[in-house]
């Protein structure tokens, strides 16, 4: 059977992040995409510049499209922006067979613009979070959500993983990739398992727009081919470390250009 994966997010205009970046990530690992829209955004590799929001009515209309015909086995949810939005997809969560549930709390775009209105973010918690098999803030969505100062040290950011598991989630990965120092780890944990870090060199570039959508939709793509939590957590950061050490072969825009989501099929 197909493995299907569905992306719940927000459109980016510019291609490199949101739902552009979650279909190119589910069809580089080898999965079938389907998305709900949740909003449009007016985005280049500069900022962004207008967002408009999906109506309530139809960000279900399309879930219930999608869920009652395609047979999906995984879903990942991204850009959420209110807390009327949230609510809508909670619903049509609850209502349909979604297999795994990746959710990537995104708040502030790599430009820094903000993506989910400060109101929302306790909507994000209470109705999004227990559903989730796996939640992956970086470093400063953790924060916010838990309203501490941002992780410094391996130690911080376990107490916050800890922390975020006391939420409701199933687990947790704590993406380090904004931290600083020559490293960018990232550390996964379930309730009653011991820690798990993923580690890797950080790579010297500007070219990482879309890194934290393109790593949830990856995870979803391995929940969808059946891997279990760890493999596809495993898998999937192998492909992005790849996709960012490889971005610097395209050449898009003027600002942060995104990773290489096709390194792996593209000739250099």
């Amino acid at each position: 059977m197909t493995a299907i994966a569905v992306t719940i997010a927000g459109s980016d205009s510019g291609g490199g992040a949101g739902i552009q970046a979650d279909l190119k990530a589910f069809s580089a690992n080898g999965v079938y995409g389907a998305s709900v829209l949740t909003a449009l955004t007016a985005q280049n590799t500069r900022g962004v510049s207008a967002i408009h929001d999906v109506p309530t009515d139809f960000v279900r209309a399309q879930m219930d499209a999608v869920y009652s015909d395609l047979g999906v086995k995984a879903t990942k949810i991204g850009m959420l922006a209110s807390s009327t939005i949230i609510r809508a997809v909670a619903e049509g969560l609850r209502a349909h067979e979604t297999g795994p549930i990746v959710l990537d709390p995104v708040m502030v775009a790599a430009s820094g613009d903000p993506l989910l209105a400060e109101s929302a973010v306790s909507s994000l918690i209470a109705e999004l979070v227990p559903l989730a098999d796996v939640i992956t803030p970086n470093l400063h969505e953790a924060a916010r959500m838990l309203e501490v100062p941002v992780a410094q040290s391996e130690a911080d950011m376990l107490s916050q993983a800890e922390r975020l598991l006391g939420l409701g989630a199933r687990s947790v990965l704590l993406k380090g990739g904004h931290g600083t120092g020559e490293d960018s780890n990232d550390l996964f944990l379930r309730d009653g398992a011991d820690a798990i870090w993923l580690r890797e060199r950080r790579i010297a570039t500007e070219n990482t727009h879309g890194t934290g959508c393109t790593l949830s939709s990856a995870i979803a793509a391995g929940l969808a081919k059946q891997l279990t939590m760890k493999e596809a957590i495993a898998s999937a950061k192998s492909y992005v470390h790849g996709a960012i050490a490889a971005a610097d072969q395209l050449e898009i825009g003027s600002g942060h250009g995104p990773v290489h989501h096709f390194y792996q099929l593209w000739s250099a």
